[in-house]
């Protein structure tokens, strides 16, 4: 047979572009993220901005959820796909939330359910009413937050936070600095819903120990409560009865907050951190003690993308996007997990998780808690009070140390 002869019969090459779209959009889901699939959709011909959406979409599903519809008035589908996604990513379902003194579950069916001990000055901590200050087993609530269903919950020593599915935010508790978001100071004894949020919807809350943060869905950040130090983040000291907009971020796309005690601290959907309020302990990450009461960028992440932070009562905590965990400010009992009790002014990844890809993480008072790819939890800090769940070893752990009595999937 003549070489040309071979050549007709030999088929011809398959070439991407004969693919077909539904291939070529189970390629796009092997990114690492909504915003790979959005880079390749901008660099290629051939991944358009319609096999991108699908992609994404493809993407979130593979994952367990869903993304929403496209909103009136936006013009980019990929933009907001990604938005949205991220969202999803760096703020995870709460079904519980500790307090000092008590804890919030959210059950199957979206309703809360609270046990612990209500003291004599904040008789609404536990949310059900008069007479009721101490239930030692969860208790469900009498009130039904309006009939929606609860999906995430925070708590702190004097007042608790939930959301729900429809965006509402419902607060109880303590009120006297006016972190609960009713226009007053007075003590919340049921859950109530935060009237001021009427037309925003909100994906994710944050109680602060005298503050409380709000993240809505069209990234814009509110903040209310007690205004010292700044940790409001409107410029000034003064209290805010009422839910207000940090206009500060405004042009800002954020996708988590998270409330300290007397901090706050913001990430925006370009992996950049900003933080707010009281520097005292060098738990701002700017490379010094001073306070600020606008966000401010901390620049020590300049470079690298952040997909979580945690604000602890005096430090801070953060996973960047290769899974590593950073830690600043307060370090006493070692909180910090460097492997000594110095403070620090600036992040500093913690070594000891090398090798490990970290996926959540938590700052408590004096002590911290960490999650790892492969199911993992670790614990460090203060171990008095055995709150690091290491057994009868009750002493402070400099370094993140594994808790053995917790193995993956329970």
């Amino acid at each position: 047979m003549s070489t040309t002869a071979a050549a007709r019969e030999t088929p011809p090459p398959t070439y991407l572009l004969d693919l077909p779209t539904d291939l070529l959009v189970r390629v796009l889901p092997c990114c690492d993220s909504p915003l790979d699939i959005a880079r390749v959709a901008a660099v290629s011909l051939l991944f358009h901005a319609s096999l991108a959406v699908e992609g994404i979409r493809l993407w979130a599903q593979e994952r367990g959820f869903e993304l929403p519809a496209l909103p009136e008035g936006e013009g980019c589908a990929v933009r907001w796909l990604c938005y949205s996604a991220l969202l999803r990513e760096a703020n995870p379902t709460l079904r519980a939330a500790a307090g000092r003194r008590h804890s919030v579950f959210i059950d199957g069916e979206g309703r809360l359910s609270l046990c612990g001990n209500a003291p004599t000055l904040n008789p609404g901590l536990l949310g059900h009413g008069e007479g009721v200050a101490r239930l030692n087993t969860p208790s469900r609530l009498p009130s039904t937050l309006g009939g929606e269903r609860a999906v995430s919950v925070s708590a702190v020593a004097f007042h608790s936070l939930a959301l729900t599915a429809g965006g509402s935010v419902w607060s109880w508790g303590f009120g006297g600095f006016g972190q609960l978001g009713h226009g007053h100071e007075q003590i919340q004894m049921q859950p109530k819903k935060i009237e001021a949020f009427a037309g925003q919807h909100v994906v994710a809350v944050s109680a602060g120990g005298r503050h409380s943060l709000a993240l809505a869905a069209d990234g814009a950040v509110w903040s209310w409560g007690g205004g010292a130090n700044g940790r409001l983040g409107h410029g000034d000291q003064q209290s805010q009865l009422l839910p207000k907009k940090i206009e500060a971020l405004a042009g800002q796309r954020v996708v988590a907050v998270s409330a300290g005690f007397s901090h706050s601290i913001a990430v925006t959907a370009d992996g950049a951190v900003w933080s707010w309020g009281n520097g005292a302990n060098g738990q701002l990450g700017h490379g010094d003690q001073q306070e600020q009461q606008l966000p401010k960028e901390i620049a020590a992440f300049a470079g690298r993308r952040v997909v979580a932070v945690s604000a602890g009562a005096y430090h801070s905590l953060a996973i960047t996007a290769e899974g590593a965990v950073w830690s600043w400010g307060y370090g006493l009992f070692g909180r910090l997990g460097h492997g000594d009790q110095q403070n620090q002014l600036l992040p500093k990844k913690i070594e000891a998780f090398a090798g490990r890809r970290d996926v959540a993480v938590s700052g408590g008072g004096s002590h911290n808690i960490a999650r790892t790819a492969d199911g993992a939890t670790f614990a460090w800090g203060k171990g008095e009070d055995g709150c690091l769940g290491h057994g009868e070893d009750l002493s402070n752990q400099l370094l993140p140390k594994k808790i053995e009595a917790w193995a993956p999937g329970q």
